[in-house]
């Protein structure tokens, strides 16, 4: 998660994660990247079931539950254990987790616990009475997938009036007081409708929006063709960078993140050096504490099942289930190959990715996207936009 507002418009501060010590355990939500201890933020994907049908879902949602998703009592035994471990953040996710009828329940608990407790929805099931039970949990955010406008939006979702029951959805977290944000997986299909979401992020004064790069997994592995190209995609950072630095000259600042790419990161820096190098020095200072990708380290994933992955895209490797030993002895198993190497695997990444002069800052991108093209999940992420000559090699 590279923070593009944080970086490029210096909304943030190295001082300012250093005045919590950056312990998890201290730092506010927007700071948590900055963390030294790397807890790791935990996705639980609550339920297989979703009212969508969308072309690019990673985690292949169906209509109905899965039948042998963890019960409410499962639940509430990994929240317990996730808080015994120091986990700052839990994301109930999906499927469609507001699908699942004790999701209030369940956030309610987590936050009890001192945890915080986010969802990635859909929004089309997020009423007024919704959005109050969810408000009056003390939910830290509600992330709200788009596409792209009312058309372009609809195709990926697979239902017609996918948009509007969205909006409505973002509206009534407006009215309720919730954080609401924007979440929008760039691909060939809609990268048009990058700039129209910017305009609707304002129009509308919703105050984050997060640009999610494409990775191959789910039904999202049928999109391999439409993924962007390195020139299509310099393209689109560039539009994000520009839009976002607009928004906040212009007094009307807005949280802008990108998402699952960590080339983002050298290439804010490199702008930035061009444009203002004390501004540079202290987005460096801040990449370095990022760390990057932190897959199976710094952000782990609970399926609907109880297996444990290292992220919510590695759906085709477990390294065990909650049911049959707690996610904090697991994480912490060395004992499974995989698991240690993504503890350390700046050491393992192989071709550019093992030569480049920011693979301390990247942390070698995403393995399950090399994975899935060249079946390498240790060669370079061929998502990297960066030339030979930005990364060193030249």
């Amino acid at each position: 998660m590279i923070g593009i507002s944080k970086l490029y418009c210096g909304t943030v501060e190295p001082s300012d994660a250093l005045r919590y010590g950056r312990d998890s355990g201290r730092l506010p939500s927007h700071l948590l990247q900055f963390s030294a201890d790397k807890r790791p933020v935990v996705v639980w994907n609550v339920t297989k079931a979703c009212n969508l049908r969308c072309i690019h879902c990673y985690a292949h949602a169906k209509p109905q539950p899965a039948p042998n998703e963890l019960s409410t009592k499962e639940g509430f035994a990994l929240l317990d254990d996730l808080d015994s471990f120091g986990v700052p953040v839990v994301l109930f996710s999906g499927g469609e987790p507001l699908a699942r009828v004790d999701l209030v329940d369940l956030a309610r608990y987590a936050m009890a616990k001192g945890m915080r407790a986010v969802i990635s929805t859909n929004g089309t099931l997020i009423t007024g009475p919704v959005a109050k039970s969810l408000k009056e949990v003390g939910l830290s955010y509600v992330g709200i997938s788009l596409d792209g406008l009312r058309e372009v939006n609809d195709k990926f979702r697979g239902v017609d009036g996918a948009f509007d029951l969205a909006m409505r959805g973002v509206d009534n977290c407006l009215d309720a007081g919730i954080k609401v944000g924007l979440r929008f997986t760039m691909n060939r299909l809609n990268v048009a409708e990058a700039g129209k979401i910017f305009d609707l992020l304002e129009a509308k004064d919703i105050p984050r929006l997060c640009f999610y790069h494409l990775v191959y997994t789910g039904r999202g592995s049928s999109l391999m063709e439409e993924g962007l190209s390195h020139e299509e995609t310099r393209r689109v950072l560039d539009l994000i960078l520009e839009r976002t630095k607009d928004l906040h000259d212009r007094g009307k600042p807005k949280e802008i993140l990108t998402v699952d790419n960590h080339a983002d990161g050298p290439y804010v820096y490199l702008r930035l050096l061009e444009e203002d190098p004390d501004a540079a020095a202290s987005a460096l200072e801040l990449l370095k504490w990022n760390e990057g990708n932190s897959s199976g380290r710094g952000i782990g994933c609970v399926s609907w099942d109880g297996q444990i992955h290292a992220d919510q895209f590695w759906r085709h490797h477990s390294f065990g289930n909650v049911r049959e030993k707690p996610f904090s002895e697991v994480w912490t198993d060395l004992s499974d190959p995989l698991m240690a190497r993504l503890k350390d695997k700046k050491r393992y990444v192989l071709g550019r990715c093992s030569k480049c002069r920011w693979l301390d800052i990247c942390g070698g991108n995403f393995r399950v996207r090399a994975e899935a093209v060249t079946g390498d999940l240790w060669a370079p992420d061929p998502a990297c936009y960066l030339t030979d000559e930005e990364i060193g090699l030249a």
